[in-house]
This record gives C-alpha cells, sequence and structure tokens, in this order.
C-alpha cells in the first residue's frame, strides 16, 4: 500500500515543483508595473459607475444618516453631562 501510494504521489510532487520553479521566475520591475496598469485598466473598464441622479440620491442619505447620528451622540452627551453634574451636587 505505502509503495502504491508513493508511486502516484511521485508525478504529482514533480508536476508541482515544475510549476513552482516557473512561478518562481522573476519579471522586470518595469514590465510588473506595465502590466499592473493594464489589469487596472481592465478591471475599471468592468465598473458600473452610478449616474448623477444615484449620486445624489446616495450623498442626500449619507448626509441625513450623519445628521441623525450627531443628533443622537449629542443627546447622549447632553444626558451624560446632566447625569455627571447630579452626581457632583450631590456628592460635593
Amino acid at each position: 500500500m505505502a509503495s502504491e501510494e508513493k508511486k502516484t504521489q511521485g508525478p504529482a510532487k514533480q508536476a508541482k515543483s515544475a510549476v513552482k520553479k516557473a512561478d518562481t521566475k522573476k519579471v522586470g520591475f518595469f514590465k510588473r508595473i506595465g502590466k499592473w496598469f493594464r489589469e487596472m485598466k481592465s478591471e475599471l473598464k468592468k465598473v458600473i459607475w452610478p449616474t448623477p441622479k444615484q449620486t445624489f440620491n446616495n450623498t442626500v442619505i449619507a448626509l441625513v444618516v450623519m445628521l441623525v447620528s450627531a443628533i443622537v451622540i449629542w443627546g447622549f452627551d447632553s444626558l451624560a453631562q446632566t447625569a455627571v453634574s447630579a452626581l457632583i451636587s450631590i456628592a460635593g
């Protein structure tokens, strides 16, 4: 059994090591930069850019969420300030 496993794994290990050797081949710096820009351009062509109306709607939603968050934080801060002032007046 053990000898059969070694026989079946032998060529697979050799193939993997050949792939690793091919992958480790160093490409020049400027070729890598050029490849990166080509791939980036290719990916940017796939992007679905939002319409001006979608951008406006998303901006309005973001501003409303920030305003509501600011009001909630302000409310908690005022409540905490009142609680701390009450504790100080009781203790002091």
